[in-house]
């Protein structure tokens, strides 16, 4: 049985966009033989550009009812079925997410009819569904809305089923190292980090993934590539952990690469950062960028895998900044430096520059490793309902990580300082926040 599934939502995301309507049609593999269709109100207001692209606005949905008033209609009609949809992750994360809000579990195995069209009818320009549609002739009544996509996609489908009458059973994923395939049942379909083990119980692998499920499922299905092929022949368990949150996913990822140092996780290991540049104050008020070991009690604004990498760095922020080369230690002179003759310093080494306008450069060259709060608290999803995830940045300095129960929270800057489990600061913990706060919602940031 197939419960084939359109959704239109107030945006892409998740966790802080709702539905406003959805389609689903029960299919049994020869003919429809049920279905059902309906505005959703998603008790927020819907932004312009969605309204233009599915016609559907706030006037529309005022009167609909709200998921949970239809839950239990959807949840009867998809039990024992594959969910399937055009690009599946984005309906079900969202229906799944809709039923997380209500505590309630809601899985089912899942089918993608964009991967299904790539395998089985190769060679099509794009495989979105309008673009394939209109190449394979089949025509969208209402397109954008719930009902006309899900009813493309009946038929999409069953011109798959055409090709590959069992497509259910193709979807089965095959695990290697004769481990059970209930094994799977056990991995959830929940944020966070999942950790490949060999037959020695050696780390080899870890990942991150928004559905930890379905990235493990998507590693065995995955048939290219020597290192997923060799991956996937060593490894003989699996285990995992939950964080709610992707930032904090992203994060603990980082730091246990970083310490465990998996053989197929190459790119991400570097952990031995030895070198850093350090800002210094010298005794005329000129505030330096040195090279510096990490091994000394100078704490370093960033930090690299080699001496060359640092150097390059601060060879880079000199020219482009018009900073000074003697006063950063790349040249040695009891003058001026080279660069003071060529007017790209502009005299710092001789005293011609004062040290107020020198240092402002400084920290415009600088900034790039700061954070983009030297002191903020990031709350957002927890583990659970009543629980929520902790970073701290503070003094410039990330802290750590850890979890609070909402039951007994108050909000005080103490209390969530408290919740905290240290962690290293490096380079590529900056760049997770700064980017991670720079591209997504996160439930609240509070700077102190």
């Amino acid at each position: 049985m197939y419960a084939i599934i359109d959704i239109e939502t107030t945006g892409g995301s998740a966790v802080y966009d709702k539905i406003t309507e959805i389609a689903v049609y029960i299919h049994d593999g020869a003919k429809l033989i049920g279905e059902y269709s309906t505005l959703l109100n998603p008790g927020k207001p819907i932004p312009y550009y969605i309204t233009k692209l599915t016609g559907i606005n706030d006037q529309m949905v005022a009167n609909a009812p709200s998921f949970d008033q239809v839950a239990s209609i959807i949840d009867d009609l998809t039990k024992g079925c594959f969910f399937v949809a055009h690009n599946v992750s984005f309906d079900y994360n969202f229906v799944r997410e809709e039923y997380r809000r209500l505590g309630v579990k809601f899985e089912r195995p899942t089918l993608c009819t964009v991967r299904l069209s790539r395998k089985l009818i190769p060679g099509k320009r794009s495989y979105s569904l309008g673009n394939l549609c209109n190449e394979i002739g089949i025509h969208i009544k209402d397109r954008h809305r719930a009902s006309g996509d899900a009813l493309a996609t009946v038929k999409l489908f069953e011109l798959l089923l055409q090709v590959d009458p069992n497509l259910s059973a193709s979807n089965i994923t095959k695990l290697p190292n004769g481990m059970p395939h209930n094994l799977l049942d056990k991995i959830p379909e929940a944020t966070g980090v999942y950790y490949f083990y060999n037959e020695n119980n050696d780390l080899i692998y870890i990942g991150k993934s928004i559905n930890i499920r379905e990235r493990v499922i998507s590693h065995f299905n995955n048939r290219t590539g020597n290192k997923a092929q060799e991956m996937k022949g060593r490894t003989h368990h699996i285990d995992s952990e939950v964080t709610g949150s992707e930032l904090i996913a992203l994060l603990k990822e980082s730091d246990e690469i970083k310490k465990n140092k998996p053989i197929f996780n190459r790119a991400q290991r570097h952990t031995s950062e030895r070198f850093g540049i350090a800002s210094i104050v010298d005794n005329k008020g000129y505030v330096s960028l040195k090279i510096v070991k990490n091994s000394t009690e100078i704490e370093p604004i960033v930090s690299f895998n080699s001496l060359v990498s640092a150097k390059k760095t601060l060879e880079g922020l000199t020219e482009k900044y018009f900073l000074c080369q003697k006063i950063n230690g790349l040249y040695e002179t009891h003058g001026a430096c080279f660069q003071y003759g060529l007017g790209v310093c502009l005299g710092a080494c001789v005293e011609k520059e004062e040290p107020e306008s020198y240092n402002r450069r400084v920290k415009e060259a600088t900034k790039q490793f700061e954070y983009v709060c030297n002191n903020m608290i990031i709350l957002d999803k927890g583990r659970s309902m009543n629980e929520k995830s902790v970073v701290l940045v503070e003094n410039g300095k990330y802290k750590g990580f850890g979890f609070i129960d909402t039951t007994y929270l108050d909000g005080d800057i103490e209390e969530l300082k408290g919740s905290i489990k240290p962690y290293s600061d490096n380079r590529d913990v900056q760049q997770i926040i700064n980017s991670y706060l720079s591209k997504h919602k996160v439930e609240k940031v509070i700077k102190f």
